[in-house]
């Protein structure tokens, strides 16, 4: 009866361990939290957030972070300028659910040949052209590096939490359409308030700064 007993409360305590070292969900707690307002940047100026240094770190890197795949396409603007990018949907990173997508660093002669190898092309609205890559070349993609990390939570936040978490930005330019960008140019970071929807964060090396800020300064304000 005793041995029976003990057996009894050992199983329930690893039960409560268990539940313990859980969250919601059963998604188990982080140690090394990926949120999106921890952001590092060294004395290079390289920046790291969720856990992924700008410029440095790889597509497989990120791939084996988020233990995901992704889905990565090429697409061509009506400009004629060939850009990569991974999308990763309804990740689980800190807690938080959220929907992100990468743009790769590939160098012209690279594109051109995985262009080349494309399975198939499809027309979006804008005039950009997708192109669904063969296998061989998403594996090849996997060494690219991270440059610019687009992140959009699942939930809207509030302007009072975002600058609690993140501070005041050192500058605002308000869109036509009322969206509000908080701009953070000593971390790389443009935090699109958006009023009637949720926000985009956009994360780039902070001496490329300009690649977020001159595409505002060029589009009419309030």
């Amino acid at each position: 009866m005793e041995r029976k007993i003990f057996l009894s409360v050992f199983i329930a305590a690893l039960i409560a361990v268990a539940l313990a070292i859980l969250l919601p969900g059963g998604r188990t707690v982080d140690e090394h939290p990926r949120l999106p307002w921890l952001i590092q940047v060294d004395e290079r100026g390289q920046s790291t957030v969720f856990g992924l240094t700008l410029g440095r770190s790889s597509l497989a890197e990120a791939r084996e972070a988020f233990q995901e795949q992704g889905k990565t396409n090429l697409f061509i603007s009506p400009a004629e300028r060939f850009y990569f990018e991974t999308y990763f949907k309804g990740l689980y990173l800190g807690g938080i659910r959220a929907d992100m997508v990468f743009s790769l660093d590939v160098d012209p002669a690279t594109a051109l040949q995985l262009y080349d190898r494309g399975l198939r092309i499809s027309q979006l609205g804008d005039g950009t052209r997708k192109v669904e890559l063969a296998q061989p070349d998403l594996d090849l993609l996997g060494q690219a590096q991270v440059v610019h990390i687009t992140y959009m939570p699942g939930t809207n936040l509030e302007p009072d939490l975002i600058a609690a978490r993140f501070g005041e930005p050192a500058r605002r330019i308000v869109e036509a359409s009322g969206i509000t960008h908080w701009l953070y140019p000593d971390r790389g970071l443009d935090i699109a308030v958006n009023p009637d929807g949720r926000e985009v964060f956009q994360y780039v090396i902070p001496a490329r700064f300009s690649e977020l800020l001159d595409p505002l300064e060029a589009q009419p304000t309030q």
